[in-house]
């Protein structure tokens, strides 16, 4: 986890737009694990250790269902402390008969699937980094199945899944873009982050600190794939945690000379990606 801390820039929380709170709300406590921290009658805070919430829920008044073929969100990362915590969720998984998808990248093991407005998550854990191997500045990354059979020997025996670990976190945040040469601006230039590997023209994975991805992106739903409607389902931000004010001055400074849109909420800056995806500036 040392690369989702201070002094290390990471992604600390993402919010989503969902069409029925209260149905998703179920799928979060009892399926994935999460405690609610606050809520009110559209919008819930979601918490692991009872403190801090890392993701948060809105049913917006005129909500409608999830559009394809858009900008925006392609999956958030959940990251558990521990391989026992991925065992343990595998199993939680079966049991209840949820579908769900699986991968080896190399850097990390990893599971997919979908809450009940088609909005992806990933859950994994990553490997040591003293086990990533790169290639000059890119880490090697690949998609190869995960063993569920090894996987499964670090099973707690006899417990049954309950909540997510108090210590799991938001690992990354993967998106749809509409193309790839102004976004590489955007991220490098602008947020400050390194590309950590190119996967066949078609993404682009970014980080802080050499981590093997804080942020992705990726044309896949198309080049020039319109953003999603302000009111559909999916992303409605994600929020970067910096190390001090200074930090963040800077980054705002960066934005600015790029000519990206930034503008003060709050406590926080808020900037847009070239494809419109909204990000926090938090620190």
């Amino acid at each position: 986890m040392k690369f989702h801390r201070k002094p290390i820039t990471y992604v600390n929380h993402v919010a989503m737009k969902v069409t029925d709170l209260e149905r998703s709300l179920k799928f979060y406590q009892e399926i994935i694990g999460f405690d609610i921290l606050e809520r009110t009658d559209r919008t819930a805070n979601l918490t692991t250790d009872g403190k801090t919430s890392i993701l948060s829920l809105k049913q917006p008044e005129d909500v409608i269902s999830k559009q394809g073929r858009t900008t925006g969100l392609y999956h958030f990362a959940i990251l558990l402390p521990k391989k026992e915590d991925l065992a343990n969720i595998v199993a939680h998984f079966v049991e209840n008969n949820i579908r769900f998808g699986s991968s080896d990248h190399l850097v990390s093991e990893a599971l997919y699937l979908y809450d009940p407005d088609g909005n992806q998550m990933e859950i994994y854990i990553d490997r040591d980094s003293s086990e990533w191997d790169w290639n000059g500045e890119e880490v090697v990354m690949a998609v190869d199945p995960l063993d569920f059979e090894r996987l499964l020997e670090h099973r707690t025996p006899n417990k049954k899944w309950t909540r997510l670990p108090k210590d799991t976190l938001i690992g990354h945040i993967h998106l749809h873009v509409s193309e790839l040469k102004k976004t590489e601006e955007f991220y490098v230039k602008g947020l400050g982050m390194e590309v950590v590997n190119r996967f066949g023209g078609q993404a682009l994975f970014f980080s802080y600190g050499k981590y093997h991805h804080h942020v992705a992106t990726n044309t896949w739903n198309g080049v020039g794939a319109p953003a999603p409607a302000p009111n559909g389902v999916g992303l409605e931000s994600f929020t970067l945690l910096f190390d001090n004010e200074k930090v963040r001055e800077q980054t705002v400074y960066q934005l600015k000379q790029i000519d990206a849109e930034v503008m003060k909420e709050e406590d926080d800056f808020v900037t847009f990606d070239p494809s419109g995806n909204r990000i926090k500036l938090s620190v």
